[in-house]
């Protein structure tokens, strides 16, 4: 940051009307701008027509888009970012679309409504986003798996299972199963257990039937904190769920882990992991927020504190693994 540039206003106007650029995309999105763009549209009554559109609010959209960096503009003709034409064209087997449907959901935002109360509370006053069943874990579940398919391939490169004898692999709040699910594609002779709310299990069960598993595939319905997890299962995928939880929860549900583990078992544990400062890596750093405003004690934390967690549960040594096109990283350690 530059000390000596003269006081501006332009950060703090910039955020308080970002709400702006998040109600752009989202329009865009349900409107299929961004695919009918793909598909041929260019100029303003071709993209109006393709999507439904009046011409005037089609212009002013598509002039946003491209002044906030998701469109290009040359003459009178618009077309797709690099990023856009993987990201958000339906003709793209990458579309990300529907994740619009989880981050901009009511539950999100009304829980940023109320960060004020949060912040003196130090959490949400409810359950929030940990409440049995919540439904937005559906939506989770049918948007997000797309964005989840090279980290967890990555996760599966990273992590070898025996060849010579069926393994068992358990993921925890599976969610759209995409983590396990890259586990059985990489490792034939390995069986999935899939641990989530049962609606949710549904679309699991239906991805990992996609994916060929069905024969290698079944599910464990319930609280990951409460439920029996079973046993002897030689690598334990716990993704992107301690953070919805304080410390003490979180070294209770890892010993559980440990002890449903075989002998040199190992658990997969993906987060945001912040470094010791709390505010870098900022993706990472800032997810903080986001279990203050919607959980009662999660938080993100950082791999000393990750590896403090997996010690007293019981496990060797942690160590860190970046994953690929993720800002989660993966904790990886075994059972002695």
């Amino acid at each position: 940051m530059n000390t000596d540039a003269a006081p501006s206003p332009e950060l703090f106007f910039n955020t308080l009307t970002a709400y702006q650029k998040t109600a752009a995309l989202k329009a865009a999105i349900e409107l299929d701008v961004f695919t009918a763009i793909a598909k041929g549209s260019a100029t303003v009554p071709e993209i109006a027509q393709a999507c439904g559109a009046n011409d005037r609010g089609i212009r002013i959209l598509c002039d946003y888009l491209t002044i906030h960096g998701f469109l290009q503009k040359s003459e009178d003709r618009y077309s797709l970012t690099p990023d856009t034409a993987v990201f958000l064209s339906r003709q793209s087997p990458a579309y990300s679309g529907g994740i619009a449907d989880f981050l901009v959901s009511e539950h999100l935002t009304t829980a940023f409504g109320r960060l004020t109360e949060a912040v003196r509370h130090g959490g949400t006053s409810d359950q929030g986003s940990v409440a049995p069943e919540h439904p937005m874990w559906l939506t989770f579940a049918e948007s997000m798996g797309v964005l989840m398919a090279p980290a967890a391939a990555g996760l599966a490169e990273i992590i070898p299972l025996d060849q010579d004898r069926p393994a068992k692999v358990l993921d925890i709040s599976a969610s759209h199963g995409t983590w396990g699910i890259a586990f059985g594609k990489k490792n034939p002779q390995a069986h999935l257990v899939a641990l989530d709310w049962a609606p949710v299990l549904e679309i699991a069960t239906r991805n990992a039937n996609a994916a060929g598993l069905a024969g290698r595939f079944s599910t464990l319905t319930g609280n990951a904190l409460e439920v029996d997890l079973g046993q002897d299962y030689d690598l334990i995928l716990v993704p992107n769920f301690l953070h919805h939880f304080d410390a003490a929860d979180c070294v209770r549900f890892l010993k559980r882990c440990h002890a449903a583990l075989r002998p040199g078992g190992k658990v997969a544990v993906v987060e945001f992991v912040p470094n010791s400062d709390r505010v870098t890596p900022p993706p990472a750093a800032a997810f903080s927020l986001v279990m203050l405003a919607s959980t009662p004690s999660g938080d993100a934390y950082t791999f000393e504190e990750l590896g403090a967690m997996l010690t007293e549960a019981g496990f060797e040594t942690s160590s860190l693994h970046p994953l690929p096109a993720s800002m989660n990283v993966a904790v990886i350690a075994a059972r002695s």
